[in-house]
């Protein structure tokens, strides 16, 4: 019964994540700017997280050596953010959640430079499936299909969640309670893109009760949910098949794109997109699609006298 719950939680995690097209895009064609947009949703999911951390009577306090990483945790998630909702000025929105759903291959290379984690041949055969699948949605023939400039800030939110997600692994914040991280995180990033806001055009006030019902679920939904569900199906069916189920984000934005949106979906689209999802849940696999293939190779081996 918990492993069901397990896979439940998991798949409403990347399904929720998937939604982040559907609260944007009517928020982007109706002229709110990208800076306004970013701080509402964090705004309010930051509001959401602290009424939930009420309820539950769990402490506010942090340690003030907590703080440097905290600040930098928000500087990677306002990366990824801005970036991957920059990207839907350039292409689809299933298209650019695919790009992104690419964070795996980027935290596989992070561990490897940073941390000299050696990568299996099966890791390296997925990077480039990865690669080779991005080609496939970006290149129709010799040309570029998709902007190259677009292409670029995509993979840029990946490489920013890729390096959120590597600090989190990798620094003093990984035992924290994950609803007091995400709320600090949510806190910092709320005031980065209010300073980017102030930089630019300032935070444009709400226009209508639609954008603000949009907002409200853009970050309820696929924010502050997503967020809880992936911690439940953590504890219930561990991060590996959590992250198998990743791989509905980008199936969901697609489908999102084309349904809702109208947006163009051709089979070698489709096929880039598999290609990416193979390749994202050979990184995950990597160990056991390694030991399974030596055990099958023990087995047909000729036994020498």
């Amino acid at each position: 019964m918990n492993r069901l719950k397990g896979f439940i939680y998991g798949l409403a995690t990347s399904v929720t994540f998937g939604l982040i097209p559907l609260f944007t895009l009517p928020l982007m064609q109706g002229g709110m700017e990208l800076d306004s947009i970013l701080f509402y949703r964090f705004l309010f999911a930051t509001l959401a997280l602290a009424g939930m951390m009420k309820l539950h009577k769990e402490p506010f306090g942090i340690d003030r050596r907590d703080l440097p990483i905290l600040v930098l945790l928000a500087f990677f998630y306002t990366v990824s953010a801005l970036f991957l909702f920059w990207g839907y000025d350039f292409m689809g929105a299933g298209v650019a959640t695919t790009l992104h759903f690419t964070y795996p291959v980027f935290v596989t290379l992070l561990m490897l430079v940073l941390f000299r984690e050696k990568a299996s041949w099966v890791t390296w055969l997925a990077i480039a499936m990865a690669v080779y699948g991005v080609s496939k949605l970006s290149l129709k023939g010799s040309e570029l299909t998709l902007h190259p400039l677009g292409i670029v800030i995509v993979l840029l939110s990946a490489v920013g969640y890729a390096s959120y997600i590597t600090t989190v692994n990798k620094s003093r914040v990984k035992t924290m309670n994950s609803r007091k991280l995400a709320f600090y995180v949510f806190v910092f990033t709320t005031l980065m893109f209010a300073a980017k806001a102030g930089l630019n055009n300032g935070i444009r006030p709400i226009p209508d009760a639609a954008s603000a019902l949009n907002l409200v679920l853009l970050a309820v939904v696929p924010t502050v949910i997503s967020n809880i569900t992936l911690v439940l199906a953590v504890h219930h069916i561990g991060g590996t098949l959590t992250s198998i189920l990743g791989a509905m984000e980008p199936v969901t934005a697609v489908c999102i794109g084309a349904f809702v949106f109208g947006e163009a979906f051709t089979l070698q689209e489709a096929f880039g997109i598999a290609l990416i999802l193979v390749a994202v849940t050979m990184i995950i696999l990597g160990k056991p699609i390694q030991n399974t293939l030596s055990s099958v190779v023990r087995m047909i081996r000729p036994r020498h006298a």
